[in-house]
């Protein structure tokens, strides 16, 4: 019987449009960041709470990529951000076409950091390259520390894990130690900020972190 891999030659072409659009953006002295996460983990939050600290620092802009609305986009353009809503056809992720399409789209001009809101899930996401060059995943209290044994992929694939909703720790029985264990036994590399865009806890690290990643590019 004959057998044809299509998703891998799929995946393939797709890596080759990644390495491409990242190396024009570097040319740019744009960064561009994947943020992945299951949906209701607080990615918007997070990315409101990155931009007010940092916007008298550096311009950031966002791409929201969602099956539907634009209710991210607002939230976001709200803050004085610049900011687009990507709608994906259904599909349950970003990869380096449509990131590319996007972008051309986008008013970019001024901005040093663009951050790309993938669709929400722990799956897809981490299959497919944007072209972005760091991966960053959100992983919420109310999920639970077990994360990293369900969907390993996405924390074997990311550079950084922000373990957020830290402030609604009473309420919620998460092992944090256990689940930065399990991260690290998938991905040692992995950099884990356990963070609260509501009171602010841990957020300078992240985002000393984020700025440390512009300058060295």
């Amino acid at each position: 019987m004959k057998v044809i891999e299509l998703n891998k030659k799929a995946t393939a072409s797709n890596d080759l449009e990644a390495e491409a659009l990242r190396e024009e953006l570097k040319m740019q002295g744009i960064l561009l960041v994947n943020l992945m996460s299951a949906a209701g983990s607080g990615k918007t939050t997070l990315l409101s709470r990155t931009i007010t600290d940092l916007r008298d620092r550096v311009q950031i802009g966002v791409m929201e990529a969602d099956i539907a609305s634009d209710v991210d986009a607002e939230t976001i353009e709200a803050l004085g951000a610049k900011s687009i809503q990507v709608h994906t056809g259904g599909c349950c992720h970003m990869d380096a076409a449509m990131t590319r399409e996007s972008l051309e789209n986008f008013d970019t001009d001024g901005l040093r950091i663009i951050f790309l809101e993938n669709v929400g899930n722990l799956i897809c996401p981490a299959e497919f390259d944007t072209g972005a060059h760091r991966k960053v995943m959100i992983l919420s209290l109310p999920e639970g520390d077990d994360k990293p044994l369900k969907y390993p992929l996405m924390f074997q694939e990311s550079d950084v894990l922000l373990i957020t909703k830290t402030d609604a720790a009473p309420y919620f029985d998460f092992d944090l130690d256990a689940a930065c264990r399990r991260a690290k036994a998938l991905n040692p590399d992995i950099e884990i900020f356990p963070v609260s865009a509501k009171t602010g806890e841990g957020m300078d690290a992240w985002e000393d972190w984020l700025l440390k990643q512009l300058k060295e590019r």
